[in-house]
């Protein structure tokens, strides 16, 4: 799972522990470890959602000023589908 530069350090700290993605697939499973520094993430919950459960809320839990800042960075290609990924930094990986 790849994150913008500026959110890999929120990520390993824990302070980030979600993403939302649009794909035109998933590109990630629950379970899934991908590396990110010295650990992990492993991803703890994977859903479809709609464009309309983007809250600022939930973009600024993502690591975003907002909602338009995230929806800059989250579309990955020609994808129309929005997912909401859960995950937990596991530095002892």
């Amino acid at each position: 799972m790849m994150f913008a530069k500026r959110l890999r350090e929120p990520v390993m700290r824990g302070e980030i522990t979600c993403s939302v993605r649009i794909w035109q697939r998933p590109h990630v499973k629950v379970g899934g470890r991908y590396r990110l520094g010295a650990g992990v993430v492993e991803v703890t919950g994977l859903r479809q959602i709609s464009l309309a459960d983007i809250t600022p809320a939930l973009a600024r839990r993502s690591g975003f000023e907002g909602l338009v800042d995230l929806l800059k960075v989250a579309k990955h290609g020609p994808g129309e589908t929005v997912y909401l990924v859960d995950f937990e930094y596991r530095a002892d990986a």
